[in-house]
């Protein structure tokens, strides 16, 4: 089961990726936004442009989405679902791009 659910976060983190591959990359190279522990994105700093927030507004709506539908498909807690993303997505995170650390600061990778 674990596999599965780890096959279903790593399409889910694929197809995040694609559909907003040039602006999200941008925004996570120019230090706007970061992978959070929880399995959202999130502003590295709160002065980022309306485009950006927007941005992480609709990718972290795809992201509860699929969440949700991974976990009633494995039968676990969404919350359970978004963690596993969270590991998958800081291991995948390019290097000095920024992720949460367990304390919820924001560091460099």
């Amino acid at each position: 089961m674990k596999t599965l659910i780890k096959a279903c976060l790593l399409s889910l983190l694929l197809m995040t990726h694609a559909a907003f591959a040039a602006d999200l990359s941008t925004a996570k190279q120019q230090g706007w936004v970061g992978e959070q522990n929880n399995g959202y994105l999130g502003l590295v700093r709160s002065d980022a442009p309306a485009d950006v927030k927007a941005l992480l507004a609709d990718v972290n709506a795809q992201r509860k989405a699929e969440f949700t539908q991974i976990a009633r498909k494995n039968g676990i807690a969404e919350a359970e679902a978004a963690r596993i993303f969270a590991r998958e997505a800081e291991t995948r995170t390019v290097p000095g791009n920024y992720i949460q650390n367990p304390a919820g600061g924001w560091v460099k990778k």
